[in-house]
């Protein structure tokens, strides 16, 4: 039975009410926080495009997808071991919530110092093979080295704010976000124009905010939540929950990095291209994300909203969710393609000089290419992280392994044949092979869930 104590803690149920309200209650916070993000991340770029010029704007892009092929591993973790924390909670399972937590925990220890010294080691041959140009390699290095060895930073936030998310809770780690941005806009106009650190100013800004942000969240969730409040047996390593979280969360991350090795093929393609391609993809990339934060939100929403709602056996309620996450998702993808179309070409100001005609004109055509597109982005978010949250992790490995043939054909087939006007489409490719595979797959998986669900007889 649920006691008083842990009943003061439960922020919001994903389980009970109206699933438009509350997608809507629950993903405006993470809109925010995603924006918090990505606007730091915008500053970084706009710094370094405004104040070291073009080939520093370059060689912090040339980095993106290698970036995201690491980072993105790591989060896919972190958020897969959050999944049996969210069903637990809806189960109100306590207990086992609680011991899901910890041997996160412990596995969150293992694998960030292992991805640490692996990819810090490796930085200078990752970016050889990438045919990162000479002009620009030396920077692009101490970029993304620095990030590397930032990895525990990201796995702490990471898995902090997931584990708050799983128990309701999207405005906190909004909060934390938000103070790290700030942090991040102050350390990089020091680091970068007065220390004059370079590009090794932005990726140290990067870092701290990020860790800033993570052990705010881990000071929160100590303070607040007294449901995760563990005796000496549930804080013991349990190799048998180790086991689920690892089939949870390693499915997750390779999804991730498996998505972002046709990103790697793909910006290699575009490397090969030159330094003003490089520098346009950078500024293109950068305003695309900016503008797909609510896909992103939309997403991490029903990964919580479809773990609880699998934890209590409410079926029913998942389709329904999916139902009006979907139309919001086609509303807002309507909406960035309006305000891209118009004001594209002057956002990509922000980036580099009204001097830069060329690279201008390259983003422009670049975010024209993805904004066309972003409803099959929404579908690929909605219902991707949904079947996460449901449970059927390996099936995200596997939309990942579309995107990345879609890429990898673009990278090593359409580019060398088209050019730039075909790494412009890479995304979009990526995004309609998923969606290909998720729309049935999300249907396999609920007949597994009624079967499972299913009275016996």
């Amino acid at each position: 039975m649920q006691s008083v104590k842990e009943k003061r803690n439960v922020t919001r149920d994903l389980t009970e009410g109206s699933p438009m309200k509350l997608i809507l209650g629950f993903a405006v916070p993470m809109l925010f926080g995603f924006l918090f993000q990505q606007f730091y991340n915008l500053v970084d770029t706009m710094i370094v495009g405004k104040f070291l010029g073009a080939d520093a704007l370059a060689a912090v892009g040339s980095t993106g997808s290698v970036n995201f092929l690491v980072i993105g591993f790591c989060m896919g973790i972190c958020n897969g071991f959050v999944i049996p924390v969210a069903q637990q909670f809806g189960a109100k399972n306590y207990r086992n919530l609680r011991k899901y937590v910890a041997n996160g925990t412990y596995l969150c220890v293992g694998f960030s110092v292992v991805i640490t010294f692996a990819t810090a080691v490796f930085a200078r041959e990752i970016l050889a093979l990438m045919k990162t140009p000479g002009d620009i390699f030396e920077s692009a290095y101490i970029y993304i080295v620095i990030i590397f060895w930032g990895i525990p930073a990201t796995m702490l936030y990471n898995m902090t704010s997931g584990i708050i998310r799983s128990l309701g809770d999207s405005k906190t780690p909004v909060i934390f976000l938000a103070l790290s941005s700030g942090i991040n806009i102050v350390l990089d106009i020091v680091l970068i124009y007065y220390v004059k650190m370079g590009v090794a100013g932005a990726a140290v800004a990067t870092v701290v905010s990020q860790a800033v942000s993570g052990v705010g969240c881990l000071v929160f969730m100590r303070r607040r939540f007294d449901i995760l409040r563990m005796n000496r047996e549930e804080k013991r390593f349990d190799r048998q929950f180790a086991a689920i979280l690892c089939g949870m969360g390693i499915p997750m991350g390779l999804q991730y990095s498996i998505t972002a090795i046709g990103s790697v093929i793909l910006q290699t393609a575009v490397n090969s291209l030159g330094t003003v391609y490089v520098a346009s993809v950078t500024a293109g990339s950068k305003l695309s994300m900016f503008f797909c934060c609510p896909f992103d939100a939309l997403g991490s929403t029903m990964a919580t909203y479809g773990g609880q709602n699998v934890g209590a056996g409410k079926l029913d309620r998942i389709g329904k969710g999916l139902k009006d996450c979907t139309v919001l998702g086609a509303a807002y993808s309507v909406f960035a393609l309006g305000i891209l179309v118009l004001f594209g070409k002057r956002l990509t100001l922000l980036f580099v000089s009204s001097g830069d005609v060329e690279i201008i004109g390259y983003a422009y055509r670049f975010l024209l290419a993805n904004c066309t597109f972003y409803f099959p982005l929404a579908i690929v978010n909605i219902f991707r992280f949904l079947i996460q949250g449901m449970g059927f992790s390996q099936f995200a490995i596997l939309a990942g392994v579309f995107e990345m043939a879609a890429r990898t054909v673009t990278g090593f087939i359409l580019v060398p044949l088209w050019g730039y006007g075909a790494a412009c489409f890479g995304n979009a490719m990526a995004w309609i092979f998923a969606d290909i595979f998720l729309i049935p797959a999300y249907f396999i998986c609920m007949k597994r869930l009624r079967k499972k669900f299913r009275p016996a007889v």
